[in-house]
């Protein structure tokens, strides 16, 4: 196995990749961030004098810009999209330029690059609604929206560009939580946690849903970690990375407990009855890979960070919604 030392992380300024470029410098890794950085430069704060880091600021869909950021990289760490359906549904051209159209020649140039390893973050929405009871790799993939179509479609054009020498693994997170210097609002369990914090009130639709959840102390990890397994181990993988699996009504609980029982929890009707759910034992049988963050960790860390100051204006500033930065940039 051809040792990896230069890592280029697409999308590495945005919500996780904000907590995993310090871990991966604190690995001693080479590090290249590739970002527009739409949600503020002052994100990667602690680290932007590190050594082995460089901010490369930059559109995915730039091919010689792209091809001049990734040269002499080991491996890539493909996070950058439109993130959330809402956010793609805003402009459904623009999303599929970054998520999909831009894809082929991204690959092709990590190739021609030599880069050695591909690690590329899909999504566990592109299995649809499921009504079985575990959501496994091996179940069709039924996406309902754009975006998740988007995600399906490249993880099988990454898997007919492997090749030896181009090791491919792609990882299918659960919606993701917790705080990030690049916070984002718009994700369930920080969602409901900044109401019970701003306004000690939540309110729920429906309630039943199943939406799974993974800390976003633990998504880094496996990132860190799916650069240093061997090839053979995790070449042309496909693996779901979850933890938790709740209904929505189940959440908001979990998050009075930590905000405080004063925390008023309103149920109402929803004509939404989707309902998520998948599960992460392959990769724990195979790879070894256990979370090790509960939902109840995240809730704890926003709110420290909440009663620290770190979250002003949670309810107005656009910045922690992807949708509203979204409508007040005129990306083309």
């Amino acid at each position: 196995m051809k040792p990896i030392r230069h890592v280029l992380v697409t999308g590495g300024a945005g919500y996780v990749g904000a907590v995993l470029v310090p871990k991966l410098l604190a690995k001693n890794y080479q590090v290249r961030v590739y970002d527009l950085f739409l949600f503020g430069e002052d994100v990667l704060d602690t680290v932007k004098d590190h050594p082995q880091l460089k901010l490369i600021k930059g559109d995915i869909r730039e091919r010689k810009a792209f091809a001049e950021a990734v040269a002499g990289c080991d491996a890539v760490i493909h996070l950058a999209c439109v993130s959330n359906d809402p956010s793609f549904e805003l402009n459904p051209g623009l999303g599929k330029s970054i998520n999909y159209d831009c894809f082929p020649d991204l690959v092709k140039t990590c190739k021609d690059a030599g880069v050695h390893r591909f690690v590329y973050a899909s999504s566990s929405s592109v299995y649809g609604v499921k009504s079985d009871p575990n959501v496994t790799e091996d179940l069709k993939l039924e996406p309902l929206t754009d975006y998740s179509r988007f995600k399906a479609l490249c993880e099988e054009l990454l898997d007919k560009e492997r090749a030896p020498g181009f090791v491919a693994l792609t990882l299918r997170p659960a919606t993701v939580c917790g705080y990030s210097p690049r916070l984002r609002l718009d994700l369930t369990v920080n969602i409901l946690t900044n109401h019970a914090w701003t306004n000690k009130r939540i309110k729920v639709f429906g309630g039943a849903q199943m939406r799974p959840n993974i800390h976003i102390g633990d998504m880094t990890d496996l990132y860190v970690k799916s650069l240093e397994w061997p090839d053979e181990r995790i070449d042309g993988r496909v693996y779901n990375a979850g933890y938790e699996n709740h209904t929505v009504g189940e959440i908001a609980q979990i998050v009075r407990g930590v905000v405080g029982r004063d925390v008023e929890i309103v149920t109402t009707p929803t004509d939404d009855h989707r309902s998520y759910h998948i599960s992460s034992e392959k990769i724990k049988r195979e790879l070894g890979f256990a979370p090790s963050h509960s939902i109840e960790d995240a809730v704890t860390d926003l709110a420290s960070a909440f009663k620290d100051g770190k979250i002003p204006n949670s309810m107005d500033d656009p910045r922690y919604y992807n949708i509203k930065v979204m409508q007040n940039r005129n990306l083309a």
